[in-house]
């Protein structure tokens, strides 16, 4: 087995090595030249369409059908995407993988899963009228460049909102890239243009002109983390500046006439021109190494490398990580070389194996470092083990090491060897592997159906698996021929008992094919309501719905339905839909009660419940603007009672017409007799004036009548409301006694008897601080005892009367208690009044 160091090459001071990935990629017949070839990161999957400005072969009877093919940098066909939406001016890949494909009007689709799914979205900003001319894209977005030289920025693939930057020049753009927003110094994405012989920066404020003139510049590449700018001249020259563009820091001469097709960054160290088949390695002062190709070459850059790919082979290049370089290089006595060696001499037996580890000990922590490192940087499975054994060979003679790294190293060794067969085609670095992270790993060999190995990685990894369980299931539903009541229960029996798996996203995807019985069938399995409702709203079967959300108990769900249902079925459906269902009906009606009165009212009606109907236009009555308005609403709420034969509606139909009679009557007394000024008293809150008469109960209109003195008038209404004559004579002697009517008390006083008794005036009258009018119904209070009189003449404070009260009931005792309570001339006047009952 060669060395590792065979596949070398020095450039300056460092080494690159490049790293034979695949053969036999493409099939011959696929002229890649004519094709626009784009690779995603890390090591991801490569895109391809053909170049239309190219003339290509003809092909005689062959149609040839445009279209976008995803392969696989092993050269194995992941996807085709049939192309007829216009002229493509921008395809590149996201992070995580995501295609996107940009059409001259500005149009753009976002493939997310490499199955031909896709969230479209346009960029506006007058893309349609100018025509997109190119794109350049970075991990979570991308600049688009207009015919008019305007550009267009989308910084977010989940949530585009296309923005203006600052307007360039509008001399012709020769070649332009961008900073990505991580990288750049204002912390959002730079776009530099080659414009004429010097260089313009634009960003979301400015277009600056940064006065280089040694242009045009035919390529511009920016460095992986924006450290360098390279720039190609029309003069064969690569100029390489600090991201700052403070120090020019190299110049290389390429002294070829034509100018290369592509220039990309070789990790951030190194820049590479590619020609159709010769590739330029430019390294610092200019030190250069070439490679020849049979073939047309494109150049598909990535973190920390560069990618080249032709129809017959696909190669990685990169700079040679130094841990490799510590141990491979040639001549090297490095402690990690050493231990390599020691290794390698005890597979053999030999007794120099523990001469050279007691040389080391001093540096033998280091040198297993060292050599861990460089194994999860080699792609050569013979080297991995060799220098994995090496490690293990040294930690076994070191008393106290910690093996964390080295087992961390070999699990993700397995895992890195595993991706990188051809089959898969993931030949992705460990420097990749730990930027992109082994969750995205799995989603991405998720996305190639890639399942049995997704699965045994994330099981060896210790990562969930619901979401490969979930792909699978979705795909099954999408491409299997089988009936659906076969595939239902394959992945019920494949996925029973697995935790995390969303029963609802594989209904959808069901759903989306046209396969209604089967995601209905697939819903079943959902455990949860919140999942399962909206789908089964948008599969329209709306009953199945609303009994999942009543069953879920969510009222806010039963909400949701109840709303959806309600914008899209006739009234009448509606009723019909919930009737059955008493939780959904009563949801109705506490909504409605709040929000849509006519809603309740027709539901009322359809459910044939007159009293609460009746109720309900009640309540209107009351919160009506105008009388006339409150009359209609009581009268329709009395008509709604009409055909009742219930004792409670007969009596609140009764009591609404007596309603309409009364506003009437208040109604007639606003107009001939004016407000109720300066009266007062208790009454429903109504639209009227509190000085109305207008929403007084017929007892309050009466006491206001009386209090004005209308006494035929109350009079009416008690007639009209058949007000009893104990409750009109209440009414009658407050109203008279708060307008402080005496002379009108003292007559009432004349009469021969009261519906409510003469206490009662007294009560209230001497309440009122009256004791004067108050002592004139104590001589018609008969049906009390005398004492009761006597100490109601006592409160009157007419001692001598209570005296005599109690002498002409000769009650001696009684009368002893008021001369008691006596002073003055009372008290002789109630003395002699006793000296006349001893006599006697």
């Amino acid at each position: 087995m060669s060395k590792p160091t065979a596949s070398w090459e020095k450039l300056g001071d460092k080494f690159y090595r490049k790293i034979q990935l695949y053969t036999a990629v493409f099939d011959q017949d696929l002229e890649l030249e004519n094709y626009n070839v784009v690779g995603a990161p890390y090591s991801g999957a490569v895109a391809i369409y053909r170049d239309e400005n190219k003339i290509t072969t003809y092909r005689g009877g062959q149609v040839s059908k445009a279209s976008i093919d995803i392969y696989s940098c092993a050269g194995k066909l992941i996807r085709r995407i049939n192309w007829d939406k216009g002229t493509i001016k921008g395809l590149g890949w996201s992070e995580d993988e995501k295609l996107l494909v940009v059409t001259s009007d500005g149009t753009v689709r976002c493939y997310y899963d490499l199955q031909g799914d896709f969230m479209p979205f346009t960029l506006g900003h007058g893309a349609d009228e100018h025509g997109v001319q190119s794109c350049k894209f970075y991990g979570s977005g991308f600049v688009a460049l207009l015919g008019n030289n305007n550009l267009i920025s989308v910084s977010s693939y989940t949530e585009p909102r296309p923005k203006l930057l600052a307007i360039p020049p509008t001399e012709p753009v020769v070649s332009w890239s961008i900073i990505p927003p991580a990288y750049s110094l204002s912390r959002s994405v730079e776009v530099i243009l080659a414009i004429g012989e010097t260089l313009y920066v634009v960003d979301a404020t400015e277009a600056e002109n940064r006065n280089f003139d040694a242009g045009p510049f035919r390529h511009i590449s920016v460095s992986p983390r924006g450290e360098f700018l390279a720039f190609y001249t029309d003069d064969g020259k690569v100029w390489v500046v600090s991201g700052d563009w403070s120090d020019k820091l190299s110049e290389y001469d390429s002294k070829v006439k034509t100018v290369p097709k592509d220039m990309q960054w070789c990790g951030s160290n190194a820049v590479a021109l590619a020609w159709e088949d010769e590739v330029h390695l430019i390294g610092p002062n200019g030190a250069v190494t070439k490679f020849y190709y049979d073939a047309w070459i494109h150049l598909l850059p990535d973190v920390d490398g560069l990618r080249l790919l032709t129809n017959d082979v696909c190669e990685y290049l990169q700079k040679v990580p130094d841990a490799s370089v510590e141990v491979f290089r040639i001549g090297s006595d490095s402690p990690a070389a050493n231990l390599l060696e020691a290794s390698s001499l005890l597979d053999q037996k030999s007794p120099k194996a523990d001469d050279l580890i007691q040389l080391i000990r001093p540096s033998l922590a280091e040198a297993v470092d060292t050599c861990i490192r460089a194994a999860a940087n080699e792609y050569n499975i013979h080297w991995q083990k060799q220098l994995l054994r090496a490690a293990s060979f040294g930690k076994s003679v070191l008393d106290l090491y910690s093996s964390d790294d080295f087992v961390d190293t070999c699990d993700t060794l397995r895992v890195l060897n595993a991706v990188r067969f051809y089959e898969v085609g993931l030949p992705i670095s460990y420097e990749q592997y730990r930027r992109l992270t082994p969750e995205k790993l799995v989603d991405r060999l998720t996305n190639r159906n890639e399942y049995l190995l997704a699965l045994r990685v994330a099981a060896y990894l210790h990562l969930p698996t619901s979401h490969i369980h979930g792909h699978w299931a979705q795909q099954k539903v999408r491409v299997s021929t089988e009936t659906e009541e076969q595939i239902c229960a394959l992945i019920v029996k494949k996925l029973h008992g697995k935790p995390g798996i969303s029963f609802e996203e594989i209904a959808r995807a069901a759903y989306d094919e046209g396969r209604v019985r089967l995601a209905t069938e697939l819903l079943n399995y959902e455990p949860r309501a919140g999942k399962q409702v909206p789908l089964l709203l948008d599969m329209k079967e709306d009953n199945i719905a609303l009994d999942k959300a009543i069953e879920s108990g969510d009222t806010d769900l039963v909400y949701h339905v109840l709303l959806h249902l309600r914008k899209k079925l006739p009234l009448a459906s509606f009723f019909r839909v919930i009737n059955s269902r008493p939780v959904a009906s009563a949801l109705v009606e506490s909504s409605a009660s709040d929000q849509d009165h006519e809603l309740l009212k027709d539901l009322y009606y359809q459910d044939d419940r007159r009293l609460d109907g009746s109720n309900l236009l009640l309540s209107q009555a009351l919160a009506s603007p105008s009388v006339a308005s409150a009359i209609d609403k009581l009268k329709s709420a009395s008509t709604y009672l009409r055909d009742s034969r219930d004792a409670a509606a007969t009596f609140q139909r009764q009591a609404l017409d007596d309603a309409q009679k009364l506003l009437r009557l208040q109604e007639q007394f606003e107009k001939d007799l004016g407000p109720r000024d300066g009266v007062t008293s208790p009454a429903p809150p109504t639209a009227a004036a509190s000085s109305s008469f207008v929403g007084l109960s017929a007892h309050h209109t009466v006491s206001a009548l009386l209090r004005q003195g209308h006494t035929k008038r109350a009079q009416k209404v008690q007639s009209e409301f058949k007000i009893p004559e104990k409750t009109f004579a209440w009414l009658r002697l407050r109203a008279l006694v708060a307008e402080r009517h005496w002379t009108e008390l003292e007559e009432l006083a004349k009469a021969k008897k009261s519906p409510i008794g003469w206490e009662p005036y007294f009560n209230e009258v001497l309440g009122a601080g009256n004791t004067r009018v108050a002592s004139v119904f104590i001589p018609k209070c008969t049906g009390l005892s005398v004492a009761e009189r006597v100490e109601m003449w006592m409160k009157c404070g007419l001692v001598v009367r209570a005296g005599e009260e109690a002498s002409k009931a000769k009650d001696r005792a009684l009368l002893e208690e008021v001369a008691a309570k006596a002073s003055g001339s009372a008290k002789v006047e109630v003395e002699r009044l006793l000296g006349m009952m001893g006599k006697r």
